[in-house]
Formats: structure tokens, C-alpha cells, sequence
């Protein structure tokens, strides 16, 4: 990544209006006084009992998701505060500055335009003298032409045989998200393909990955913009050199690697046709980048209808949150309540629970969406925070999670406010089995909220002795939300929803969610230190611990190879 000195950035004008501190806010101060007055001592119980209708007011729907909020430590008052705080934080103008192509990406002065890549084909947006949809456009068009040519058996490898494994090589957001798009998708992917995904340069990963496929019927997708991202052109070169030992020929590359790139050079030295190049541009965030190019992997499973209804679910949930009153916002809605509990409880962690084993890698796609965005110390102005960023997020698919770490949830000592996403309608039906899952979800946001206290306990017929083990405090806050059924079209509402709820909590504590410079210097130090762990005679300038630890690699290193030598020799 490259950067202006803090001279050149031109800062537009919301800039400017968040000089004044987020915790000098008079909206800040209001919450504050709520909190220490009133919201600290809220009982859900209570708040439920003295309101019958609870559960029906804190409540909101959009483009096809249905909101339930009312298990939080809110009432009418605390919400009103919360949006009075988002106004008073600039969040309308900001919104519509991103959605302008204003470069709110102040740190690399870029805009930030993935919402582009899924405007429909008929709409305009000039950025700096360029139709960015009409780009857009362009490269959907050759990702469409390609994916029918690899599903319908047309495209054809070395050997002439159709391509029936896709591996997808990448990493971070050039992983995370077409591996969460295709495990939610896999009901509509097509029966003749599987998909594979590589990101982790331990060799195991590709190892296991290549083990068993037919090399005459595998195709890469290499998913790097600059392409030289270490781990992917790493594990790209390991695959590369597999296909040849096992073609016997080096012109087989040009049929079995195809690359998301714009370092077309750099991608043609490797062995890739120029016309098995798809690009796309510096606006797109890693990310926030699974509907671009790097969604090509996605786009030849499920197909290119479906990846444009995808598009369309996107694009509803986009037109939502630029459009609707921030009160009945479904992103700001849940930003604004992962502010009230980083900021006011001191909660250091969110849990996100899907019931439903096909959204079972979402967790772990939003780590990164949330995470790399928002887990940020400086002020878009450069000035250190006085207040708590990012949560940590963190979770599994629901079922698993109640067998593993509800326990803490439950009885923990940590408050741990929890995302519960459900479908009213399953994938694939077996049975009753969709109504078993879906009456877990519902239990345990419900004993999350109200729990049981000790005379309940007593009335069960529990021992005295035993009693304070089996008692549930409660109150322990959560949000459910209800999809109709997961498409590809739902799966870009749900997605778009968590992106705009990042952005929501991004401009609230004034930091550039944009950017990622939190991942360069261990990148740069890794590349000095793999010099030394392979040639042991470069001298080392590290710490005392760094120095040991090397020192005893390289030992540890040098004994295996010394045995090895000596069991060929026998």
C-alpha cells in the first residue's frame, strides 16, 4: 500500500466536523448519564414484564431479513440516544460521501465503491471522469463467458478432458469470502464441479489439497491484485510446479491457471494467458471484494444467475442503508448497539451464532470484515482514541457452539452480546430436523435474556448444595435475525448488512475503516526472517527471544536434515 504524507490528504469537510472528540459529544455525555443512571441496572425481565409489546416495538425488517433486537439492554430512550449520537457523528453525509465515490479512504486517498460492483448495469456513477459501473460491467460480462464455458464442459484442459476441480488460490479476503460464499451456496453449485480452496502457505495445505485431484481436469484460480502477495504466489508456484510434474508439459499452464490480478506482466511470466486475466480496482478492499473478480471461483460454482441475484441482494441491502431513517436502519441499527456495548459495558467480544451448517465459515468471514476494519487505535485526523474500537468477533454455526462454548455464555464472567441468525425455511428438508434447529436458536436467546433464578432451581428438586451451580443469571443481551430461506440473494443482504454495520461503527469512533497498515510489518519482518531460517549463515539482529527461536529452528532443522542424509546413505 502506498500513502500521502499527512500535508497532501485533502480531507473533505465531515472531516473536519469530527475535530471535536467523540467522547466530548454531547450525544456521548447524554449516553454516559443514561448509562451510569438507568441502563446498568436493566433487567430484560423487568423491561420485558413492563412492556408487553416489547417484542414486537424493537424491531425492524428489510429486504427480507426481520430484526428482533428487544433482547437488549435498550429501551426507546437508550435507542434515540444512540442514533442522536450517529447523527451528531456526521453518519448521513458519510454514508452518502462512500456511496458518492468521495475517497473516505483517507490514509490511501482512494474512494471506497464495492457497493458499485453491484449497482445494476443501467445506472451511473463517474468517479474522477470514469463510469465505474460501466468497468463493472465489463469484467462481469468475460467472468460470465468464462463460468458457462468451464460448467458446460466447454473449457477444456491440456489433455482435452473438462474441468471438474476449481482450486482457488488466495488469501484473506481472497479466500475467506468465496470459501463463505460457496460452503452457504453449495445447494446451488453445479453437481460436476468441486471447489477447493488454498491460502495458508503451510505446504500441508496444498499437499492435502492436490492429493488425489486429476490434474487433467483441475484449474486454478489465482486471486492476487499486484501478484506477488507472498502467500498466494507462493502457494501458486507450488501449484504450478505440481501440474507440470504431473502433465509433463510447461504450455500446460496456460490451460489450467486462469488469474484475478492487474499485474498482467507479472501474471504472464507465470504462464497465464492474457485473456485468462480478470482485474479489478484499488477501490475494492480485500474484504469487501468477494463480489468483484475474486467472486469468479463463486461465479463458476453457483453460475452467473445466481451470482447476479447475489449481486441483487447486495444491492437491496446497499439501497436500504443509504435510504432508510437511521431509527428503522438495519445496519445502523446494529452498529450502533455494537457501540453501546464496546463502549458503555465494556464488552471485548461479539458472538455471531448462524443455525444453519451451510453458514457455518461466516464467523470466521467476519472476523476479518469486522476486525481488520474497525480494530484501529488513531483517528482518521491521526490523533490516538480515548475509547475502545473493535470487539473481538468470533462464533460457529449454533448447534456446535451450544456443545462447546455456550457455557461461558451462559455462566461466564464475560458479557458476550450475541448475533443468533436463523431461516424459516431450510436449504434441504430431512424430516423435523429444521424445526429442531430453529427451537434451539429460539431457546437460547431466550435463556440467554431471562435465564432461572434460584427459587426455580429450588423447585426442581435440586439439592441445596447444588443450587448456585444450576442458576442462570440472565440478562445477557442478543439480537436474532430471520432470513425466509438462504439464496444467493439473501446470502448478499445478510453479507451487506454486517458490511454497512462495519461502516456504521467506523465513522462513530472516527477511524478510516478502509485501511489495513496493522498487517504490513509482520509481512515486511517475515521476509527478512525466512532469509535466515533457510540460509543459516545470515548473521541475526533480532531480540534475545527472536534470536533464541531461530537459533533453535535452525538447529532442530539441521538435525533432520542430517538424518535424512544419513537414511538415504543406508
Amino acid at each position: 500500500m502506498t500513502t500521502l504524507p499527512a500535508a497532501d490528504l485533502q480531507l473533505p469537510l465531515f472531516v473536519y466536523a469530527q475535530r471535536e472528540s467523540l467522547t466530548g459529544k454531547s450525544a456521548w455525555r447524554s449516553l454516559q448519564e443514561h448509562y451510569r443512571d438507568r441502563a446498568r441496572h436493566f433487567q430484560l425481565a423487568r423491561l420485558f414484564a413492563a412492556d408487553d409489546k416489547r417484542g414486537e416495538s424493537l424491531t425492524a425488517e428489510a429486504v427480507g431479513i426481520y430484526l428482533d433486537y428487544s433482547k437488549n439492554l435498550v429501551t426507546s430512550e437508550t435507542m434515540a440516544l444512540l442514533m442522536q449520537l450517529a447523527r451528531q457523528c456526521g453518519l448521513p453525509d458519510r454514508i452518502e460521501a462512500m456511496f458518492r465515490g468521495d475517497r473516505i479512504n483517507l490514509t490511501e486517498n482512494r474512494s471506497v465503491l464495492h457497493t458499485a460492483l453491484r449497482k445494476p448495469a443501467s445506472e451511473r456513477l463517474v468517479v474522477d471522469g470514469q463510469d465505474v459501473v460501466a468497468e463493472v460491467q465489463q469484467v462481469l460480462r468475460r467472468m460470465e463467458g468464462f463460468a458457462r464455458q468451464v460448467r458446460s464442459g466447454q473449457w477444456l484442459g491440456h489433455t482435452g478432458l473438462p474441468i471438474r476441480h476449481v482450486v482457488n488460490i488466495g488469501i484473506g479476503g481472497s479466500d475467506l469470502g468465496p470459501m463463505m460464499a460457496y460452503e452457504a451456496l453449495r445447494p446451488y453449485s453445479h453437481d460436476d464441479l468441486t471447489l477447493h480452496f488454498v491460502s495458508d502457505v503451510d505446504g500441508a495445505a496444498m499437499l492435502d489439497t492436490v492429493r488425489g485431484l486429476p490434474a487433467e481436469q483441475t484449474l486454478f484460480i489465482v486471486c492476487s491484485k499486484t501478484f506477488t502477495t507472498l502467500e498466494t504466489i507462493t502457494n501458486a508456484t507450488a501449484a504450478r510446479a505440481w501440474l507440470v510434474q504431473q502433465l509433463g508439459a510447461e504450455e500446460a499452464v496456460a490451460r489450467h491457471f486462469v488469474g484475478v490480478t492487474t499485474n498482467i506482466e507479472e501474471a504472464q511470466r507465470f504462464g497465464i494467458d492474457a485473456d485468462n486475466m480478470f482485474g479489478f480496482w484499488d477501490w475494492v478492499g480485500g474484504r469487501y471484494s468477494m463480489t468483484s473478480a475474486i467472486g469468479l471461483s463463486t461465479m463458476v460454482a453457483i453460475g452467473p444467475e445466481h451470482f447476479r441475484a447475489m449481486l441483487e441482494g447486495f444491492h437491496a441491502m446497499d439501497e436500504h442503508f443509504r435510504s432508510a431513517p437511521l431509527e428503522s436502519n438495519l445496519p445502523v441499527i446494529l452498529g450502533m448497539l455494537t457501540v453501546w456495548y464496546t463502549n458503555f459495558f465494556g464488552a471485548a467480544s461479539q458472538a455471531v451464532l448462524p443455525y444453519s451448517q451451510h453458514l457455518k465459515r461466516l464467523p470466521a468471514y467476519l472476523q476479518q470484515l469486522t476486525m481488520e476494519s474497525n480494530g484501529k487505535h488513531i483517528t482518521v485526523n491521526g490523533e490516538p482514541v480515548d475509547y475502545q474500537t473493535s470487539p473481538v468477533y468470533w462464533g460457529d454455526n449454533g448447534i456446535n457452539g451450544q456443545h462447546s462454548f455456550y457455557q461461558m455464555l451462559h455462566q461466564g464472567t464475560q458479557l458476550v452480546p450475541c448475533d443468533f441468525i436463523g431461516l424459516c425455511q431450510p436449504q434441504q428438508a430431512l424430516g423435523q430436523q429444521h424445526e429442531l434447529l430453529m427451537a434451539n436458536m429460539f431457546a437460547q436467546s431466550e435463556a440467554l435474556a431471562f435465564g432461572k433464578d434460584a427459587d426455580q432451581v429450588r423447585q426442581e428438586g435440586t439439592p441445596e448444595a447444588l443450587v448456585p451451580h444450576r442458576v442462570f443469571e440472565g440478562n445477557r443481551p442478543s439480537n436474532s435475525m430471520l432470513l425466509q430461506q438462504l439464496t444467493p440473494y439473501s446470502l448478499g443482504t445478510l453479507v451487506a448488512l454486517y458490511e454497512h454495520s462495519v461502516f456504521t461503527q467506523g465513522v462513530v469512533w472516527n477511524i478510516d475503516s478502509f485501511d489495513q497498515w496493522g498487517v504490513e510489518l509482520g509481512k515486511q519482518l517475515a521476509k527478512r526472517t525466512a532469509r535466515e531460517l533457510i540460509d543459516h549463515q545470515q548473521p541475526l539482529h533480532h531480540d534475545s527471544s527472536t534470536n533464541a527461536l531461530i537459533r533453535r529452528y535452525r538447529a532442530c532443522s539441521t538435525a533432520t536434515q542430517s538424518a535424512a542424509r544419513r537414511q538415504q546413505a543406508a
